[in-house]
This record gives structure tokens, sequence and C-alpha cells, in this order.
């Protein structure tokens, strides 16, 4: 099926879906039942939201695509006393909220203040939240590593060589939920090209108590709001940033509102000679270069219906960063992949009760990688892609104390893959390799899925339950039932919240090179096995506390044992890798966070996570290739998974030194990964360098710790009612530390940090 008769084909389906988040309708009036235009201020400190609108004419307004959670609500306009309360944004469906504003100078109804908002005295698990200030104040990352880079400062991920995110201890099980519709595909940029952080107004973090509505990728889920509050009149934001490594980007958006609609486009280019993270200080051949244009259009047909459609294209090309030996040679290997998007979502309240919205989504990604006659030990050549219709149905439903949601999804895919070597220096392979190779197959991907949920309020206690179940049929067919259980207790004069949760976790393979890892035509003495979907059950329980107001601490232990356990396996460093899966893995860990969002000028946080992972052999899917490779099919031994930093410690404190400028100082600390190198100290300098070699512990088997230290500042340059002009600086690494982050790993290879390096960025608001 072609491009555009999917597209066609989306456009005249019903299909359904929605994220988790509410939508706030607010009417002010005064004493006289008549409309008051006015100013209004949204807090939530555990949602880190903090915005400002202003009702119409009518005195109304909508605020849309809210995390769930409470918030503080200011009114204001002159000549009347503020108004100031609190409101629970719980369910999908619109809360009515109305102010009546009494002349001044007569106290307002009810008084509260920001300090209210600092728990979720309803959350069932582990969730961090990431908003719009510190999407601003982000540190300036380079080209495809934004959205990774700001997960990565949340306690239980790790951010692994090239961009690479691992939730607690899991190996591509990360799901991205872009405006309510999800990505189950790597997103990594040596994988995909990147969803652009400039375009990007919130990030829901989860790592436990999944709704049953998520599936098939479940180590973590990244929600993703792309789409803003929609303004009259024309306005638009610019930027341009730069620094080391010769890198250089620039964004633009300008948005258009007029009466129901909204009309968004933007576009992102960046350049860097530092796009993957190379194996060799020298960084030789590691240029790449990416863009993105995206737009968005959102109607209201009337109170009751919503439309919206986005469409997003974007592709990177980059060169695989070479070893010492591959640079001598002359190698040279380009990396390429693009990827289109449309989707559209319909939303209708059919009552005060009960809402219907549909959303479906088409995608294609395709990946390339080339080599030139000079690559050693081997010249691979790979063309891939993946073209997706996914289709979303749910029914939400608010009946007294329950928050009921219930919908169907479906995936309708197409996967095609190429991939071809020859052999350009034997000595580095067994003698029953191959010389030469060259596979090509496709295959369609079905999967569909059926759930309903629940989420119950009794006085103190919350309860969300749910239950999902999975059909999956690629190269193996199988389904599962997943149940999923979380329940809080709360004590809000004690600013306390005790919770637990359970999730059965089925979780689809990776559809990179699967069909290669599981196919029978590399006829070697190589493992080779269908790679059948990971089957888990993930443990979670811990608490949040108020301090003095101020501070909030969350302290968390989980559990998840899974069988079938995802890995993969890395064909040298050209960045291709093969699915694979082990009998089982066991990953328990502890996380701490204390936060501080504001104290006067202070904010900041500092969070400890410690891991242990081990997983248990023999393999029990995919590819692996290598001498030993035939003996782990009978082996019985356990390892440490690739992820297993037994510690991880991450901080950043803020000032704001005046309205206008502000500093701030992070620190990040990596207890090591995981090494496997069978050669000895003298091999590995030849290959690497000696000053690599001294930062790896041999007789441990780790890479030593890693510590880097990073400071930034920003200032509003110009600001008037309508523009403002800010300008960031930042240094990273400022001790210039050499930080290794794998070295020689069979399934990882090796990895560098960046060295000391600096950037500026300057942004434009109108």
């Amino acid at each position: 099926m072609g491009v555009y008769s999917v597209l066609l084909l989306l456009w005249m389906s019903a299909q359904f879906g929605q994220s988790n988040t509410g939508e706030l309708r607010l009417t002010v009036k005064d004493q006289a039942g008549l409309p008051v235009q006015s100013g209004v201020e949204l807090v939530s400190e555990a949602n880190e939201l903090r915005q400002t609108f202003d009702t119409d004419s009518q005195g109304t307004l909508v605020a849309k695509r809210l995390p769930f959670g409470t918030y503080r609500v200011e009114v204001t306009h002159e000549g009347f006393a503020s108004f100031s309360g609190l409101l629970e944004l719980r369910s999908v469906l619109p809360t009515e909220y109305h102010v009546t504003l009494n002349l001044a100078p007569f106290q307002t109804q009810v008084t509260v203040s920001v300090d209210d908002t600092l728990l979720d005295l309803r959350q069932t698990s582990t969730r961090n939240r990431i908003g719009a200030d510190t999407l601003q104040d982000r540190a300036t990352s380079l080209p495809g590593r934004s959205l990774p880079n700001l997960v990565n400062t949340q306690p239980g991920w790790l951010l692994e060589a090239n961009g690479i995110l691992h939730p607690r201890g899991s190996e591509y099980q990360t799901q991205y939920v872009v405006d309510g519709l999800p990505l189950t595909d790597n997103r990594s940029p040596s994988f995909a090209p990147e969803i652009e952080a400039d375009d990007v107004h919130s990030m829901n973090i989860l790592t436990a108590g999944y709704p049953a509505e998520y599936g098939r990728k479940l180590g973590g889920v990244i929600e993703v709001v792309t789409a803003g509050e929609a303004r009259q009149g024309f306005h638009g934001s610019l930027a341009a940033s730069g620094g080391s490594f010769g890198t250089a980007s620039g964004y633009a958006m300008g948005q258009y509102g007029w009466g129901p609609n909204a009309l968004s486009v933007s576009a992102n280019l960046a350049h860097t000679n530092r796009y993957l993270d190379p194996p060799v200080e020298e960084n030789y051949t590691n240029s790449g270069t990416g863009k993105n244009v995206a737009a968005h259009f959102e109607r209201e047909f009337s109170g009751a219906d919503r439309f919206g459609v986005i469409v997003r294209r974007a592709q990177s090309s980059f060169l695989v960063p070479d070893e010492r030996l591959q640079q001598d040679a002359g190698q040279r290997q380009d990396r390429t992949s693009q990827e289109t998007v449309g989707q559209f979502s319909y939303q209708h309240i059919f009552s005060a009760n009960v809402l219907a919205d549909a959303r479906g989504m088409v995608r294609d990604l395709s990946a390339g990688l080339s080599s030139n006659p000079m690559a050693t030990p081997i010249r691979a050549q790979q063309d891939r892609g993946f073209r997706e219709l996914y289709l979303k149905g749910t029914v939400s439903a608010h009946l007294g104390a329950h928050e009921w949601k219930a919908g169907v999804d479906a995936e309708i895919g197409r996967i095609r893959e190429s991939f071809g070597y020859r052999i350009t220096d034997p000595s580095q392979f067994d003698p029953d390799t191959p010389q030469l190779f060259d596979f090509a197959d496709r295959a369609d991907d079905r999967e569909q899925a059926v759930f309903v949920q629940d989420q119950m309020r009794l006085g103190a206690w919350t309860v969300s339950a749910g239950l999902r179940w999975d059909h999956y049929q690629l190269l193996v067919d199988e389904s599962a039932l997943s149940p999923r259980l979380g329940i809080s207790w709360s004590r809000p004069a004690a600013q306390v919240v005790v919770r637990a949760s359970y999730d059965r976790a089925f979780q689809t393979p990776a559809v990179e090179n699967l069909l290669l890892a599981s196919s029978s035509a590399l006829d070697t003495d190589n493992v080779r096995l269908p790679v059948r979907p990971s089957l888990g059950n993930f443990y979670e329980a811990g608490f949040s506390k108020g301090l003095f107001g101020k501070l909030r601490l969350d302290v968390t232990h989980f559990r998840r044992d899974m069988s079938n356990f995802a890995d993969d396996d890395l064909l040298l460093n050209t960045g291709v890798s093969f699915p694979l899966a082990f009998r089982k893995a066991q990953i328990d860990g502890t996380e701490v966070k204390l936060e501080l969002p504001h104290w006067g000028a202070l904010s900041g946080f500092v969070s400890y996570a410690n891991m242990l992972g081990v997983g248990y052999l023999p393999i029990t899917g995919g590819l692996l290739l290598g001498d030993d490779a035939s003996t782990l099919l009978t082996s019985t031994d356990r390892f440490p998974v690739t992820q297993d930093q037994r510690s991880t410690v991450r901080g950043r404190v803020s000032y704001q030194v005046s309205p206008r400028a502000w500093i701030a100082l992070a620190t990040s600390y990596g207890s090591g990964l995981p090494v496997e190198f069978a050669g000895d100290r003298e091999q590995a300098i030849a290959q690497y360098g000696e000053r690599i070699v001294d930062r790896v512990d041999f007789e441990r088997g780790r890479v030593r710790p890693s510590v880097s230290w990073d400071a930034s500042a920003g200032f509003v340059v110009a600001k008037t009612e309508k523009r403002s002009l800010r300008l960031q600086v930042q240094m990273l690494n400022l001790t210039d530390r050499l930080n290794v982050i794998d070295f020689a790993g069979l399934f990882s290879g090796t990895a560098l940090a960046p060295p000391r390096s600096i950037a500026a960025r300057l942004q434009a608001e109108f």
C-alpha cells in the first residue's frame, strides 16, 4: 500500500484514542453574574507547571493537555480582590471551574499557597514530570539528544552509548507516546531522527504503574505533548545555538490562531562534528546533520467536538566514527534515517460524564548504511524500513468515585530488510564465517489490543486497576493477558503518600533487523532463533513526603522479573545491531530523589539510584555473532546485564540572581558499566589508546566511575509585553575528565563521553 493510499485510508477511517491529560474550562464572573476578562495563573509544583492565561470577553478560557494533579488557580482583575483556589484534574473529561470575583477590599473566598500542590496525593506509582521551565532552561545538547538527555536527569534511567535510553535495566523497551500515539521503535540518534525538544511543551515519565492502555514496550514510557495552547493572532519563536565540535543549530516556529482554528509550523536544522560517541579520543569521521519540519492544525467545531492534525518529516545523515585501525585503512561508513509521520485526532463529548476520542497515525521510517571499499574488518551495507498504520479508540466515563476508560487499538505494519557484507580482514572472524553474505526479506506485522482501566478514589485511598489483552503476530504468533494494579494512601496533614504497584508486561521484540536475527539464511554456527515477546512481572513500592512545605522526598524500591529478556548484539562499531533474548533476568533497585521546586531564589534536586541486574543464559532468540556463540545455546551461566550500573547520582541547583538572570550547577556520577574483553592490556592499548585503557578496571570487570560537572547561566536580554530575547551559555564537563561509557562490550562496543565543551543559545519569542 502506498503512502498516499494509507493517508487516504487514515482520513476515512474511524480511529480512537487519547493521551492521559485533562482539560480545564474556567469561567470568571462578578457578583452580578457578568463576565470578567481576567488574568489567570495555574501552578502545580508536582507537575512542574506554571502557566498564565487571559480569559476572553465572556470571561472564559480553555486550558488543554494539563497533566492530572492538583493545581492552584489564581485569578486577578484590576478593581477586584484576587481569587486563589485549589482544583483537582483527574479525568480526561473537561473539568468545569467557576470563579466569582468580589470587589476590593472584600476578602477572597479561598486562599491557598503553592505549597499545597507540592505532592500529588492520588499518585499510585513513580512518575517524573518535566515542565515548560525545565524545557526552556535545558542544557544545549548535541543534535539528536535533546529529549534523551532530559529523560536521563530522572532516577532509574541510564543514557548509554549513542544516546540510547535504558529504563531500570531494560534494553530497547522504551516507548514514546507523542500526542497520545505510541512510537515503540528505537528513538536513539543512531536509529531514528529526533523529536525536536523546542516543539515539546511538557513530558511525563513513567517507570511503573502503567495504565492498561499502554503496551508493547514497558521498560519506560515517555509521554510527550507537542501541541501547545492556541492563541489568537500570530506568535512564534526563533532560536540559534552553537558550540564545541563545530555544533550549530537553528529553529523557527510560527503559530496563527483565528476563531476556533490554530495552525503552527516549525522547522529545525542542526550539524555537529560529534554526532555519535566515538571509540577513540581522536573522534575520527563523526560528523552528522539533522533536520525536521512539523505542522499542527487544530479546530474546535463546538464545545463538544475537536479535531487535530499533525504532520512531521525528519531525517538525519551521519558518519560512523572509526577506530584507529579503521582510520588508518581509510574506512568511511555513512548512515542515514528518514521518518514521515501523519496523525490526527477527533474528540467528542457525549455528556458531562462520557467522552470518546479517536486517533490514528501513518508512519514510514527507513535507515541505511553504506561502507567504502577500505572498510575493515568488514564492509557492510544495509537498507531497512518500517511502515505502519496505527488505529486506537477509547471511551472514558466519570461515574462517582470512578474514572473509567476502555478501548481497542491495532497496528498494521510492514517490515523490509536488506543487509549484506564482505569480510575484508578474515583474521578477525571464525574460519567458518562466510566471506560474502546477502540477505533480503519482508514481513507483515499485525498487533491488536483491548483494554479497560479504572481509577477509584475512596477517601484517603486511591486504586488504579486495569486489564489488557495483546495479540502479536510477526515471526511468532502469541497473545497474553496483562493485569495492572496500583494503590496509594495519603495523609494531607502530614504531607505523605504511600504507594505500591504491580504491572504484568507483554513486550514485543525490537523491529530493527528482526528478520535477519531470526532467519536461517545465515548458514553458519552463529546463534539464530525467532525472537519471542518478553514477559515480565514488575513490582514497586515507595512513598513521597513533603518536608518543611518546600522539599519533596521520593523513595522507591522496585523489582523486575522477566523471561525472554531482550538485549542486542552490535556488529562491530557499525551501529547495526541485532535483537537477542535470554532465558530470564532479574533486576532490583532503589531510587531516592529530593527535590526543591522553589524556595525563594533557589531550586534544584539531587537523586541516587542503586540497581543490580542479572541475566541468565541460555540464549532463547536472535542472532549472536562470534566464535563462542553456539555455546551460549546450552550454557546456564549468569551475567550482569549490560546496563548494570550499581550507583548513579545526579543533581542540579539553580539560583535566580535577579528577575532576568539565573545561574546553575549540575553534576552526575556513574559507578561504571560491565566490561567483557577477551584480549590483553597491550592489545587494548593498540586499539584504543592508553588513556582509555586506564579508565577500565579489568580486575572488577567494570569501567571506572565517571563524573561530570556542568555550569550554565541564562539572561533575559530584552523583554516587553509581547516579545522577549533570552541568552543561555553553558560549559559541560568542567574538569575535562575522560569518561568512558562502554569499553569493548560484546553488545555495546566502545564509546567515550564528550570532553569539556561550551555552547550558547539565543532564543526570541514574539
